[in-house]
């Protein structure tokens, strides 16, 4: 077995990791197998990162031969004890489970219950499509952030190279196992800034001014908005733009605009409990029985899911489940949901941040 170190001078991460942890609590980890399965293929390398005295620095468990993988878990296992955040692409799926199967297979008992886990991969994938990537292998989200990689191979391409090292060991070929780990664990603290749209869905964001305006639409009608300037938590590493149901989100660093539509028109709010209502077909509304009761009968009929409704004529906001009670439709099967914009809610600055936060993750899920 073979321990190789590496300080990186001058690197710093452009995300406020500090909000999770102190930085040297948090060990990043990747591993390089010959294979999915830990009891046919062998673990070669294991890679990490920690930051010690005001410098990043990588720490790598070389295995010269399949014979050195106990030393290598050991050895590896009796370093990470010092900290209490792993932090991963995709290792919950793949690296940490693998791990804890080779020390089943070599009867070790070292596992990662005292360790609190994030995976980048798990973090960003739900926001793949908000993000226009094809998929979110990390080679793909380095080149969304322009991160150039030294090492050109993947790791499947490697398994063939590690066997031919084990029977011909040479340093050029030692070098090229050991290049691939540090670009992926150098890759994953340069990703790092895309857990800012992480943060951008789970809040919390602050909407810091509302405001009505007007604005012509693709056929020439005059259409209302709600505009919402937003100070996110997290500064984005890229902008991006997005339309769905008709809201508009547009982010760049610290800063978003979300631009919802605004309608000035006549609802229906419909009565759950139609039995006890009666339909006024003349005046087209549902008055309760304790009241209907002096209408003429002739004028009255017993009210159904569909009648059972009062019309309110105000200014209304999309809503596309029940983020606000009462929740009005324009017809009973409609399935497009409204709440009123009153006159004390259009001062609620805290209500249109937690209705921003609502709308991003719906639009995030729209995708």
């Amino acid at each position: 077995m073979q321990i190789v170190n590496q300080t990186l001078e001058n690197f710093s991460i452009s995300y406020p990791l500090e909000q999770i942890t102190s930085l040297d609590k948090i060990l990043f980890i990747d591993i390089e197998t010959t294979g999915f399965t830990a009891k046919s293929s062998s673990l070669y390398l294991i890679g990490t990162a920690y930051y010690q005295a005001g410098n990043w620095r990588i720490k790598q468990w070389f295995a010269r031969t399949p014979a050195d993988e106990t030393a290598l878990l050991e050895d590896f296992f009796s370093f990470c004890q010092s900290y209490t955040h792993l932090i991963h692409f995709n290792g919950n799926n793949f690296d940490l489970p693998y791990l804890l199967q080779k020390c089943d297979q070599h009867k070790l008992s070292h596992n990662f219950d005292n360790f609190e886990g994030i995976d980048l991969y798990k973090r960003v994938s739900p926001y793949k499509s908000f993000l226009h990537t094809p998929n979110c292998k990390q080679k793909t989200l380095e080149e969304l952030l322009g991160i150039d990689r030294e090492d050109l191979y993947h790791g499947g391409e490697l398994i063939e190279i590690y066997h031919n090292y084990v029977k011909n060991p040479t340093e050029e070929t030692r070098t090229l196992l050991l290049l691939h780990n540090s670009d992926d664990i150098k890759g994953m603290l340069q990703l790092l800034p895309l857990l800012a749209f992480y943060d951008l869905f789970n809040g919390p964001i602050r909407a810091k001014k509302v405001q009505a305006s007007h604005f012509i639409d693709y056929h020439g009608h005059d259409r209302q908005e709600v505009l919402m300037k937003l100070a996110l938590p997290t500064p984005l590493p890229v902008s991006v733009s997005n339309l769905s149901n008709g809201c508009y989100f547009s982010g760049e660093a610290s800063e978003g605009i979300l631009k919802v539509p605004l309608y000035e028109e006549e609802m229906k709010y419909f009565y759950s409990n139609y039995k006890d209502y009666y339909y006024l077909p003349e005046e087209d509304v549902a008055l309760h029985k304790s009241v209907a009761t002096f209408v003429d009968k002739s004028h009255r009929i017993q009210a159904t899911a569909a009648n059972c409704y009062t019309r309110k004529y105000a200014t209304y906001l999309p809503q596309w489940d029940i983020f606000m009670e009462p929740f009005f439709k324009r017809d009973y099967k409609s399935k497009e949901l409204f709440f009123e914009l009153t006159e004390d809610k259009k001062k609620d600055r805290e209500l249109f941040s937690r209705y921003a936060q609502y709308l991003l993750g719906k639009m995030a899920k729209t995708y």
